[in-house]
């Protein structure tokens, strides 16, 4: 089949390409930015892809006439506390507009479960969304699921950063508020399972894992099963927006995520039905075996995406490639240089900083410029990287962007995402005489701008030194 796959750059999208390929279907991404694309080199080989902003007037010659299907795996959620739903009623309505130009069979939405009275604004949003949907030319497939758990997932992260740091928890009454978790292999096993299934068509279902738990008892038992100490206190006194800025600095999410998040844990999100796992004869994971299978892919270093590496996690607003040729003129930039005995280990340490490894020198003071930055509404050092050892363009990196990641070429260039006021980039190049090239560049606005500069610049100096020196000589087999 051909299959249309929006939002292939996201959590759900970058894990479900790999399993419609291994179907044999002929994939078309449809991304903002194709340079955003976090796929190696023989996967690019086998798609197709096209750049689409669902909330631009539509270019209805972008798609190809003979599509079979597609996902919409589209949301706005975490880039706006505001007006996310009318960007995402917008994204709909001109995707139907896209797809009225084509032979689409069958669109499948993956949106969330919808059954009390008093939805948040989040639930709404995804409701209308299936409304607008169910007006298209097209059999349309709803799969409405509550948390879902799995490595690199905005759930388990969040769940993960809180019973990981902090041994006593003084929550809000969110905190007894039921769901029903669901493990990424059914999400998954659900999306590939209704593609083509008539019987599916122009049906919404509810999909859930087996266990019914409040977020407390989801913290609890996660405490128990990594061996960690856990007490948790109720009071009644959080306000929304208390609790948003509490998630936002003890954990890795962004605040915008927050605040969404907290608004939709005042709803009970539980199914209503198992027609569907019955059609499809699958048997959801528990809340506990799922867990312990996100923990398989950290510890083999195999977590295929990551909600971090989504744009909207952080500053950008445009696409990567606007960013990748390093300003001149105006900049202020900061050159070292080392001539290298292990040009290979130097390229594997530079492909593996950050995150767990740190920045090689002064990792104490990276942290507390991680901490300022959360202080003044930036992303911080917790967002650390998805994979240990590879890198691509548009990944996150802790409080930086990965604009160019190209081995072959032996570059790496850094766009930083931290509240500064100007724009700083940081870029290391092997060079064929097997010297590393380390440039810090800032392109200041204002005079505060240059002042940031200047009043950094004794850091500057010892910390951008120490760094390319150690990157040089570290050695982990050692």
């Amino acid at each position: 089949m051909k299959i249309l796959l929006t939002g292939a750059n996201g959590y759900i999208g970058m894990r479900l390409l790999p399993m419609l390929l291994e179907q044999g279907h002929e994939i078309i991404c449809a991304v903002r930015d194709k340079n955003r694309l976090s796929v190696n080199a023989r996967t690019r080989e086998r798609i197709a892809i096209v750049e689409i902003d669902f909330l631009e007037e539509p270019d209805l010659n972008k798609l190809p006439k003979d599509l079979d299907a597609a996902y919409y795996l589209i949301h706005s959620m975490t880039s706006s506390t505001s007006d996310f739903d009318e960007k995402e009623e917008r994204s709909a309505q001109n995707f139907n507009k896209y797809l009225a130009e084509t032979a689409c069979k069958q669109v499948i939405y993956l949106s969330g479960i919808v059954n009390e009275e008093n939805l948040s604004k989040h639930l709404r949003s995804r409701k209308q969304v299936e409304d607008t949907l169910y007006q298209g030319n097209f059999n349309l497939t709803v799969l409405r699921a509550a948390i879902i758990v799995g490595s690199g997932s905005s759930s388990f992260e969040i769940i993960r950063d809180l019973c990981e740091k902090l041994p006593v928890m003084i929550t809000p009454k969110w905190v007894t508020t039921r769901c029903q978790p669901i493990a990424i292999r059914n999400v998954l096993q659900f999306l590939s399972g209704v593609l083509g299934n008539d019987k599916c068509y122009n049906e919404s279902f509810d999909i859930g894992g087996p266990d019914i738990l409040s977020y407390k008892e989801m913290m609890l038992l996660y405490a128990k099963i990594r061996g960690l100490s856990l007490t948790i206190i109720n009071v009644p006194i959080m306000s929304p927006k208390i609790s948003s800025y509490w998630l936002y600095f003890v954990t890795s999410t962004s605040y915008k995520l927050a605040l969404n998040l907290v608004d939709s844990m005042r709803v009970e999100v539980i199914t209503r039905d198992t027609r569907l796992q019955e059609l499809l004869n699958i048997k959801p994971l528990t809340y506990t075996e799922a867990i312990k299978l996100a923990f398989e892919k950290i510890e083999q270093n195999q977590v295929v995406s990551s909600w971090k590496d989504s744009m909207v996690s952080g500053r950008f607003r445009k696409d990567v490639s606007e960013y990748i040729k390093v300003p001149e003129f105006g900049c202020l930039k900061d050159r070292q240089r080392i001539q290298l005995k292990n040009p290979e280990q130097a390229l594997e340490n530079i492909w593996s900083i950050g995150g767990n490894r740190g920045w090689y020198y002064a990792n104490r003071l990276w942290k507390i410029r991680g901490f300022i930055d959360k202080i003044f509404g930036g992303v911080g050092l917790r967002r650390g990287r998805t994979h240990s050892h590879e890198l691509y363009e548009g990944d996150s990196l802790d409080f930086w962007r990965v604009l160019l990641a190209d081995k072959k070429e032996k570059r790496l260039l850094l766009f930083a995402e931290m509240k500064v006021p100007g724009e700083a980039w940081l870029d290391w190049e092997i060079d064929d005489h097997n010297v590393l090239h380390q440039t810090a560049t800032f392109r200041p606005r204002g005079l505060w701008g240059r002042l940031y500069w200047f009043s950094m610049l004794p850091f500057h100096y010892f910390i951008f030194d120490g760094m390319i020196r150690s990157i040089a000589k570290y050695n982990p087999k050692k």
